[in-house]
């Protein structure tokens, strides 16, 4: 079972330049998870009929979102994080802007999401530190009672320093905070494995790329969209991947195969 994670930046704008179709007619996953739509159902028109699509739309248009497209039919589907989201600030509430979508299959738990950025002054580090990266993790941890748990998507944060290229010129920045990086761990401690760094501990390689100074070019990136799995899992995971060369957002897709 191949299940593959992008965040598009704008899910009209990736198909506009084609790159979602020839990513799909490549690699034919079975599980597509997106992040940032930046659209609701019915604005993205693009034509695949073997799959079935599940949407998590921000309710301000053209920002964020999550949305699953899968062959295989799932049990069922939630587009809510079900606890207290009076995360209300500056900003808005992030429980209003589709940011998490979870599909249950036979076997696991998939959970698409799609984490608030700090910001670039930090505004919403706090946020994030003490409200979204908790409750996440306790929401993930309820799942996991019933069934084990796959967890993928854009996480905003890079978790060592070999999961960037410039570690030193960024400590503090959004995206490499202490908190940011806490938030992480905390996942790992609670049983979940990061899979791609499993598979390839010594590995540096990259999933984003800055808008900025020709970094996708020189290859300067972060690597933040993550494959998180329950360590019961661990025996069913057969490889991760990243795919640099896929262009059309300033992410690139991910991967894992699971063998059942």
């Amino acid at each position: 079972m191949k299940i593959y994670s992008w965040n598009v930046n704008g899910l009209r704008a990736v198909i506009n330049k084609g790159a979602l179709q020839e990513f799909i007619q490549q690699e034919n996953p079975d599980i597509l998870c997106i992040q940032e739509t930046k659209a609701k159902q019915g604005q993205a028109e693009i034509d695949l009929p073997e799959y079935e699509e599940i949407w998590n739309s921000a309710e301000r248009p053209g920002y964020s979102g999550t949305a699953i497209f899968t062959k295989l039919k799932p049990l069922s589907t939630q587009n809510i994080l079900p606890v207290d989201c009076n995360f209300q600030d500056d900003f808005g509430n992030p429980c209003d802007e589709g940011r998490v979508l979870t599909a249950e299959y036979e076997q696991f738990y998939l959970v698409d999401v799609y984490t608030p950025n700090s910001k670039r002054a930090l505004e919403r580090l706090k946020l994030r530190e003490t409200l979204w990266d908790p409750t996440f993790l306790k929401y993930l941890k309820s799942l996991e009672k019933t069934k084990p748990v796959v967890v993928c998507g854009d996480f905003n944060a890079a978790h060592e320093e070999i999961d960037l290229a410039r570690p030193k010129s960024n400590r503090r920045n959004a995206g490499f905070t202490d908190e940011e990086r806490r938030g992480i761990t905390n996942l790992l401690n609670a049983g979940f494995i990061d899979t791609f760094r499993t598979l390839h501990p010594d590995i540096q390689r990259y999933t984003w790329w800055s808008h900025w100074g020709h970094a996708r070019e020189n290859n300067v990136g972060w690597r933040i969209d993550y494959f998180f799995i329950s360590k019961s899992l661990k025996k069913n995971l057969k490889s991760a991947e990243i795919y640099e060369h896929y262009m059309g957002s300033d992410h690139c897709p991910i991967s894992i195969d699971l063998e059942f």
